[in-house]
């Protein structure tokens, strides 16, 4: 029998073939044995309190046993046909149900798939050319979304700064930036500019919260300025409520996307929209020139659908959120109270579904005011987290309904170490 190899080992291995030794989504220092419940383990054996979730998706935690079940039943059915499915359809109809803007829905395999096709549907419905975001919003990985997501340097709005080598400066003109929690500064943009197609949002970019009105002020002004408004609910659909943003806030975009959760852990995204803008994928509707063309291998698989459906019929319950709440409470409240005592100046940023600590005094309303007066105090707090048997990114901790009381004991504990270690 081969020997089981350690995690160095695999380290090693991946240091060979991968570049940078990982994947390019997580610290390439750990490797994942494996994860149940709300639990994942090293390949050294190690045991953690999974607050990264995958990212996300894993909402009902690792190996749910109905949503294995719904996978183990349609496993031997087919894993993808690269036609449509029953399970497939099924789950756009249950996404029609409950998503506010949502009457057609098409299927991709990937968050950042589905804001590429967004905006690219924005500007086929609108035949104008320009993008309107945010400085700091993530929408996947597209040349549109490179830009200004994490600028290194200030620039004046609403100049575009691309993240990525490999990125043509055209794209950039296309694309306008704006501060968040700015509506004067969107407004401007809009009245200057007679060619945007669409604002594209996350109604909780990254971890920072939209002021109150906020959503509803961008809604308004998209209405004026006859422009497309598209929430990015890549993380938000079927997090914040069941609705996602849109139910939580009572905002209702043009466009909206959607990804992790209905994938229940496995590759499945989708946009949505009214029937009079998602027409453009249909050319016998729009004819060709006004057509969008979009297909994928894995798209609307019905593999990924069954784990979908199941994982929001139960979210669906009565009971779900409120569950979940309490739990982001329980840890926002742990977190907060530890750094008060221990004279930590501090601000919880985010809802309580998804959320993270700035050890800062100043309010987070924007990239540039959402920072660490010391990024290393963070840096120690999290690397001490992880010590201590947590699992999280260094900038955003996601609750799941699969943590239990155990689970947020064992927290409790590191947050104690990670506080005491920076109040050293």
């Amino acid at each position: 029998m081969e020997k089981l190899r350690t995690q160095d080992e695999w380290i090693t291995r991946a240091r060979e073939v991968l570049p940078a030794g990982g994947f390019g989504n997580f610290d390439p220092g750990i490797i994942i044995s494996h994860g149940e419940g709300a639990r994942v383990w090293d390949e050294n054996g190690k045991e953690y309190v999974d607050y990264l979730i995958g990212s996300g998706p894993m909402l009902l935690g690792h190996g749910h046993p109905e949503v294995m079940e719904a996978v183990l039943e349609q496993l031997p059915k087919g894993m993808t046909f690269f036609a449509n499915n029953a399970k497939g359809i099924e789950l756009a109809e249950e996404i029609v149900r409950a998503v506010p803007c949502a009457q057609q829905v098409r299927f991709v395999a990937s968050g950042g798939e589905a804001d590429m096709y967004a905006i690219r549907l924005a500007r086929a419905y609108t035949g104008r050319d320009k993008i309107l975001k945010f400085e700091g919003g993530y929408h996947g990985m597209s040349a549109e979304a490179q830009m200004s997501l994490a600028p290194s340097k200030r620039v004046n709005f609403p100049q575009a700064v691309p993240d990525s080598a490999g990125i043509p400066q055209g794209v950039a003109d296309q694309m306008l930036v704006a501060p968040y929690n700015d509506l004067a500064a969107v407004e401007a943009l809009l009245s200057e500019h007679d060619d945007i197609a669409a604002i594209i949002a996350e109604p909780l970019q990254r971890i920072i919260p939209a002021d109150p009105g906020y959503l509803q002020g961008l809604r308004d002004l998209c209405d004026t300025y006859h422009v497309l408004l598209i929430f990015d609910e890549i993380v938000t659909g079927f997090r914040l409520a069941y609705g996602g943003a849109q139910e939580r806030y009572g905002v209702t975009p043009d466009i909206c996307t959607m990804g992790k959760i209905i994938g229940g852990g496995f590759p499945l995204a989708a946009l949505a929209g009214s029937a009079e803008i998602m027409k453009h994928f249909d050319k016998a509707v729009v004819g060709e020139d006004k057509w969008l063309m979009q297909l994928g291998t894995l798209s609307g698989n019905p593999v990924a659908s069954a784990a979908g459906l199941k994982t929001m019929e139960v979210l669906s319950r009565p009971g779900s959120y409120d569950q979940l709440r309490s739990i982001g409470r329980d840890l926002q409240q742990m977190q907060s109270q530890a750094l008060t005592e221990a004279g930590i100046a501090h601000q919880i940023c985010g809802d309580e579904t998804l959320f993270d600590i700035y050890f800062t005094d100043a309010p987070c309303r924007d990239y540039r005011s959402a920072r660490h007066d010391d990024p290393s105090v963070n840096a120690r707090y999290n690397a001490v987290l992880r010590e201590e048997g947590i699992f999280k990114s260094p900038g955003k901790l996601y609750p799941s309904l699969a943590v239990t009381d155990a689970d947020l004991e064992l927290t409790r504990n590191a947050v104690s170490a990670a506080v005491k270690a920076i109040s050293a």
